[in-house]
């Protein structure tokens, strides 16, 4: 039976892509959807973690979930915490890129230094800045008498999210930067200058041309701050564990806590899936109303 040369192509393009992007497929399935898929499962069971039978309860894990007042608490507390530190960490990264794209000298050495801290791993990062709010800026506090130095920020219920905030702040706004400096360079340089033929300063010039043409990379630095910082768990225990008294335990910690420290799985997952569904509509709605200025742009 003879096959058609139309057929034939078919054959060969789903080669080609079984070849290239099949390993990639397989592991985005085996890693992402079969998981995601198993968890949802998990939600409408009552299964500990460690005991082999899980029993379904239907929706009773998203009926306590609702009812769940700590951890509705700690989700605005990562609202908060993710509104504050995606305006700093854009804020300074915007900076950042416009001063190492200046042709200032040793430009390449700052856009290294600035993006070293994103290379620190989250609890590594942590462990080292507990070291500097209990130990270094104490003994600086004292010795100089400054008030808010001469005790840990990390002993303070208001200072301790602020200590976090800050070491947020410095880890991501060097890599925001990266993706600020290649918008910045992507700027038509004409463009620039027929604006200030035309009687623009500089204020005027990246008001009207350099913000609009960048609105691409706001959409991607604002995506990546949003989900980073509502999925922060690492530095949140490294740092302060929580503490004190509770007062900085971000959703996703308390999440964790709720499934592997208290074994109760199926609510653990439950909060889980209603934390991913509050980031991806936070995400969502930040890319259609940023796309929307985009088209505009």
């Amino acid at each position: 039976m003879s096959i058609s040369k139309k057929s034939r192509t078919k054959i060969k393009n789903t080669g080609t892509f079984l070849v290239f992007a099949g390993p990639s497929l397989f592991f985005f399935v085996m890693t992402i959807l079969v998981p995601l898929v198993y968890g949802v499962y998990l939600t409408f069971t009552d299964w500990n973690g460690i005991s082999r039978e899980k029993n379904i309860v239907g929706l009773e894990n998203y009926i306590k979930a609702f009812g769940d007042v700590k951890f509705w608490q700690s989700l605005l507390l990562t609202i908060i915490f993710t509104g504050i530190a995606l305006l700093l960490v854009n804020y300074i990264a915007f900076h950042l890129a416009r001063l190492v794209t200046k042709g200032v000298r040793f430009q390449n050495f700052y856009r290294a230094s600035f993006f070293t801290p994103n290379l620190i791993g989250g609890v590594v990062l942590g462990y080292i800045w507990q070291f500097i709010f209990g130990r270094v800026l104490v003994a600086f506090g004292k010795s100089l008498d400054i008030g808010f130095l001469s005790k840990s920020w990390l002993s303070d219920t208001k200072l301790a999210m602020a200590a976090l905030i800050l070491v947020t702040v410095w880890q991501y706004s060097g890599y925001m930067m990266l993706i600020y400096i290649a918008g910045l360079m992507n700027v038509p340089k004409e463009l620039l200058e027929a604006g200030k033929i035309d009687g623009c300063d500089e204020k005027a010039c990246r008001k009207y041309i350099v913000m609009p043409m960048m609105i691409s990379s706001f959409i991607i630095c604002i995506f990546l701050t949003i989900t980073r910082c509502f999925m922060t768990y690492d530095l949140n225990f490294s740092l302060t564990e929580g503490n004190p008294f509770g007062s900085t335990v971000m959703a996703s910690m308390y999440v964790y806590r709720k499934a592997f420290s208290e074994k109760n799985y199926g609510l653990g997952q439950t909060e889980a899936i209603l934390l991913f569904v509050v980031c991806a509509f936070v995400s969502l709605m930040q890319i259609y109303f940023t796309k929307k200025k985009e088209v505009q742009a």
